[in-house]
């Protein structure tokens, strides 16, 4: 009997919203909307999303209110179906944007960088290291191998070759800018 009698009420606002009356769509979203957002959850499980659809179906409703008819079903019933059409279009529509991005990325790999440049680059920058060394005195030389490629630091340099911290410094420091002069590298 409850029931009957609310969709008795619900036929009558949607009568005067059939009409164009803002006030009884405003009470029709009050009376429905609670159960029709719950609906459209329940298919689609995703808030955001759901209040969404919940909305596009209310403005449906509103541009379709006229061609409602009572012999379909109760108002309740009509708007239920629109809801439910709705979140089911949008899953799917979903559903199959997600099976293209997999399809497309399956079909797209992205290509490995090609390494071969880059050793060739490292080898003629090796290459150009060793020719300026070359150019280097011998105690130049001697001491930035050391330092650079033996990895000792310049206090240890200086106890291997047997000088003082500050000579190796500056044969360090010769042999550096003999470098730069001969890789032709900016002052």
């Amino acid at each position: 009997m409850a029931d009957t009698a609310a969709n008795e009420v619900l036929a009558a606002v949607f009568a005067r919203v059939c009409e164009g009356s803002e006030e009884a769509f405003a009470e029709l979203y009050d009376i429905t909307s609670a159960r029709l957002h719950g609906l459209i959850l329940s298919v689609v499980r995703a808030p955001d999303l759901a209040a969404e659809i919940t909305q596009e179906v209310y403005v449906e409703v509103w541009r379709q209110a006229a061609r409602w008819s009572a012999d379909k079903g109760s108002v309740r019933a009509w708007m239920h179906t629109i809801a439910h059409r709705r979140a089911v279009d949008r899953v799917r529509s979903v559903q199959r944007e997600t099976e293209r991005e997999v399809r497309w990325a399956g079909t797209t790999r992205e290509s490995e960088p090609d390494h071969t440049w880059e050793g060739v680059e490292q080898r003629l920058e090796v290459e150009g290291v060793r020719a300026a060394l070359e150019e280097l005195s011998t105690l130049q030389k001697e001491a930035v191998s050391l330092a650079y490629y033996g990895g000792y630091s310049h206090r240890e340099v200086a106890e291997i070759l047997g000088l003082p911290l500050g000579t190796v410094k500056t044969r360090i420091r010769d042999g550096l800018l003999g470098l730069r002069s001969v890789m032709g590298a900016g002052t």
